[in-house]
């Protein structure tokens, strides 16, 4: 399929299909990153691109769904850890892409490739297991239930197949997001954003609800005054991935709830003054200036063009900070297509607060 063929159904679809937009992907959102792509306006039509390379790529690939699981610590078993790993996250973001690519493109091959993975994992995966399973499960498994919400108002779906996915997402899926979500590092965060995806799948509003309560409850806990999280800089080494891989699921979150519950957790300051603001700021100085570190000498630094620039690439549409945008600006367009899916494609999806 050539990206020529595409633009011109674009363009003679510019309505779109009438599908609601939940999760990380509002309706109003959709429509406009389809009228940004129609006007051929950068960077979002270079992020299109990208993504339709990446979900024409998926289109030859098979799921790997497994009945159970099964990840064992990384510290314990590295190999196992990575294999098990990598077949969820493999298959979970060749779906978030390909629905994607479905709904910015309305080619029906993209959304049924989606589906097939998305069904493979409904009716393979039992349960997870082992001592990080639940973990890897909710960050990687994100992706799936992205891909879920942005594809089950299809008109292809049958009843069943929708109950399949569903019932997959909240007896297993979620189930794990609840296991972890009142953990006092990561884990907690990244639990949360999946229930808050899973609740928006399942229209579960008391969800939504206590999810956004307990992200307040340790707002006072998870970023000191200065900026820094205390649970995530004891992490020797990894203290600064650590504190990006807390505050993407973090944002992410925050998202999801001003889409489903209309109020705005970015702004949030406790009577401290601790503030998710300071926290990224916190996080940006550090990755330009890892040698001022002061947590760990010589701290891994970041990934040129992955983490965090994804995050900050999203955290400019919200924030509208100048320093943020000329961190990511030669980075761009930015996709993070690897093991973990809070803001994966920050460029193309960029998210605004307002959308004309």
């Amino acid at each position: 399929m050539t990206f020529r063929s595409l633009s011109l159904f674009l363009l003679l679809c510019s309505i779109g299909l009438q599908t609601l937009g939940q999760g990380m992907h509002p309706e109003k959102q959709i429509s406009y990153v389809k009228a940004k792509i129609l006007q051929q306006e950068q960077p979002y039509l270079d992020a299109y691109k990208q993504l339709l390379t990446f979900a024409d790529s998926a289109l030859g690939r098979s799921p790997q769904a497994l009945e159970d699981f099964d990840v064992p610590g990384f510290y314990i078993d590295a190999a196992m850890h990575r294999r098990n790993s990598r077949v969820l996250q493999s298959d979970a973001f060749d779906a978030y892409a390909c629905a994607l690519a479905y709904r910015l493109s309305e080619q029906q091959e993209y959304a049924d490739k989606a589906k097939t993975f998305l069904l493979a994992w409904a009716n393979t995966n039992k349960k997870y297991s082992n001592f990080d399973g639940s973990l890897v499960m909710v960050y990687s498994g994100t992706a799936l239930v992205n891909a879920a919400n942005l594809l089950m108002d299809d008109a292809s779906w049958t009843d069943d197949e929708k109950a399949l996915v569903k019932n997959w997402v909240g007896q297993v899926y979620r189930k794990a997001c609840h296991e972890i979500r009142n953990r006092s590092n990561n884990w907690a965060d990244w639990g949360r954003l999946g229930a808050l995806l899973s609740a928006s799948l399942l229209q579960d509003k008391e969800d939504i609800k206590e999810n956004m309560r307990l992200i307040k409850s340790d707002w006072h806990h998870k970023i000191a005054e200065d900026g820094h999280m205390p649970e995530e800089v004891r992490r020797e080494a990894n203290g600064i991935w650590y504190t990006y891989f807390s505050l993407a699921p973090i944002t992410a979150a925050c998202w999801v709830i001003l889409q489903e519950e209309g109020s705005d957790l970015f702004d949030t300051r406790t009577p401290e003054g601790k503030s998710l603001k300071a926290a990224l700021d916190y996080l940006l100085y550090h990755s330009q200036h890892p040698k001022e570190w002061k947590w760990y000498e010589n701290p891994n630094p970041p990934r040129a063009g992955r983490w965090p620039y994804n995050l900050f690439e999203a955290m400019h549409g919200l924030m509208d900070e100048p320093n943020y945008a000329s961190f990511v600006q030669d980075s761009r367009p930015l996709i993070y297509p690897e093991h973990h899916f809070a803001w994966t494609f920050p460029t193309l999806m960029k998210p605004l607060k307002i959308y004309p």
